[in-house]
This record gives structure tokens, C-alpha cells and sequence, in this order.
């Protein structure tokens, strides 16, 4: 996946807002709450998403897959793909889908309704 990839398929999600921040970072919300991000290492794209607790134990240990600068370091579970022998496209596809739900499931069910994101559980 490349970077116009990454935001296109980031502009998908309900209430998906982007904004470029952090050294023109490409910087994906919903609902105010960070879900994906794409930013440089090394000179290359790097594509950072929230995981849960198991996938962020496993994943980390993939080549080219590192727990995120900055965001794990605090304590949170947000992994970076650094390198192309990382995820396939679709393990990262589904890896930042399940970041934006993760995210959105935080939102009141008043706000998700409101910005017109679904239910927890019912994209994928």
C-alpha cells in the first residue's frame, strides 16, 4: 500500500475527517479520535493503526512491524508498519479497520449517531 492508497481507503470510513499535522503527516479521525496514520521512516511511508492487546503482541513481532513511535511508548497499543516486508495490503487494511472501530466504539452512541458512524461490530 502506498500513500494515496492509504488515504483512499481511509476516506471510506463514516465520518473519516483527514488532516496533514506532525511534518506533513498524513492524519486520519473520527469523531475527533485518531485511527490511522501515515507518516515517514526512514524516508518511506509508515502506516501507524491502534491494535488490541493480541495483535499488538503478535504483529510487532512481523518484520518490518514495531510497536509506534511516540503513541507506544506512552503505554497505548498503536503499531507502525515501518517496511515493505510487513503486512500485506490486506492484513493492513483490515489491521487500520479495526483501529477505526476500536476508536469509534469510544464515541457516545449519541456522537455516532450523530456523525452518522455505525454501530460497533458492523463494519468489515
Amino acid at each position: 500500500m502506498n500513500r494515496t492508497e492509504f488515504n483512499q481507503f481511509c476516506a471510506t470510513f463514516p465520518a473519516a475527517e483527514h488532516v496533514v499535522q506532525w511534518g506533513n503527516s498524513d492524519v486520519w479521525k473520527a469523531g475527533g479520535k485518531l485511527f490511522a496514520v501515515c507518516g515517514w521512516a526512514d524516508g518511506d511511508d509508515a502506516f501507524t493503526f491502534k491494535a488490541g492487546e493480541i495483535a499488538f503482541e503478535v504483529l510487532q513481532t512481523r518484520p518490518g512491524v514495531r510497536p509506534a513511535p511516540y503513541l507506544a511508548s506512552r503505554g497505548m497499543k498503536w503499531l507502525q508498519q515501518f517496511a515493505e516486508d510487513g503486512l500485506t495490503d490486506e492484513e493492513l487494511r483490515n489491521s487500520i479497520t479495526l483501529s477505526y472501530q476500536m476508536v469509534t466504539a469510544g464515541l457516545s452512541k449519541k456522537k455516532r449517531a450523530a456523525l452518522g458512524i455505525p454501530e460497533p461490530g458492523s463494519i468489515g
